[in-house]
């Protein structure tokens, strides 16, 4: 599905993140500032501000096309980009607008949507459900693991538990920024629940491709065994041209910790995200990503993949 341009105005990421300073290293757009916005020809001012974010280059190619293609449309979103600031963090129309893209998409085509996702990614099309009933639990959960560990790809299976508390909240606080460690600092991630998927896509891809920005990883949640075996199988799909396997499993491992923790304060981060973003304090979602071992865990993966 594709992620929501209504993100521009609908997040007001900049009333919690103000110092251009601190968003450098952080990979998140800084906000316009006035004394560049009368910058004249050639790159404009809005361009200009992107090219401080670490990790421009890895978007460039988009950027350039949608000035080149779309002049107006590119200078619109970059003046847009200043209406961050009056919008709380927490308020999203993203799963409407979601929900509205998908049924655009599957018009168009019935099975995949744009960035390869597959539309309507049921159980039944990966596992024989009917067959796997009678299979105790963790005879179903070592069918799916083999299965997918031959795969590129993130996976799990969840304890029907654990999920009921993620699910509960998901529909308290259906959206969240995940921090993503880089060689240049933290990539940051906007993940919205819509139904029992859940979609990732980085915070600049969704500045600068609005409405068209399509979502970069998805997680499938599949509730259907849940009361009769006490499991949640889950699975994903993601964009291999923006995330590999360690970092979309990183984004994934994110989501128990911080919807499925039993430590109130970490799971306040979520609520306050939601619901008090004028107290919602970024580098908070970093401490507690280092605190549990999942940045270290993902570095020493990148550093494996590059040996």
């Amino acid at each position: 599905g594709a992620m929501a341009g209504p993100l521009l105005q609908a997040w007001g990421l900049g009333t919690a993140l103000r110092s251009r300073a601190a968003l450098r290293p952080l990979g998140l757009l800084a906000p316009p500032c006035r004394e560049v916005s009368g910058q004249g020809a050639g790159r404009g001012s809005g361009e200009a501000a992107l090219e401080e974010n670490p990790f421009y280059g890895k978007y460039r190619h988009k950027i350039r096309e949608l000035q080149r293609s779309s002049p107006d449309v590119f200078e619109s979103r970059m003046e847009r980009r200043n209406e961050v600031k009056k919008q709380p963090v927490g308020y999203s129309n993203q799963g409407e607008f979601i929900r509205c893209m998908e049924e655009k998409a599957r018009a168009a085509c019935p099975k995949t949507s744009k960035g390869g996702f597959t539309k309507d990614k049921t159980l039944d099309s990966i596992l024989n459900v009917a067959m796997v009933k009678e299979k105790s639990a963790e005879e179903i959960q070592e069918i799916w693991n083999q299965y997918f560990s031959a795969k590129d790809t993130v996976y799990a299976v969840i304890p029907a538990e654990k999920f009921d508390v993620m699910w509960k909240r998901a529909q308290q606080c259906p959206s969240f920024l995940y921090a993503l460690p880089r060689k240049e600092g933290y990539e940051f991630f906007v993940g919205q629940w819509s139904g029992t998927e859940l979609h990732f896509t980085s915070l600049i891809n969704v500045q600068t491709q609005g409405e068209t920005a399509p979502s970069q990883l998805v997680l499938y949640h599949y509730p259907e065994l849940q009361q009769e075996k006490g499991i949640v199988l889950m699975t994903a799909e993601m964009d291999s041209k923006f995330l590999v396997v360690h970092e979309a499993q990183c984004l994934a491992n994110q989501v128990q910790l911080f919807y499925a923790t039993d430590r109130s304060e970490t799971y306040g981060l979520v609520e306050t995200f939601n619901h008090r973003p004028s107290d919602f304090k970024y580098m908070s979602v970093i401490a507690e990503l280092e605190q549990s071992g999942l940045g270290r865990d993902l570095r020493a993966g990148q550093a494996s993949d590059k040996a």
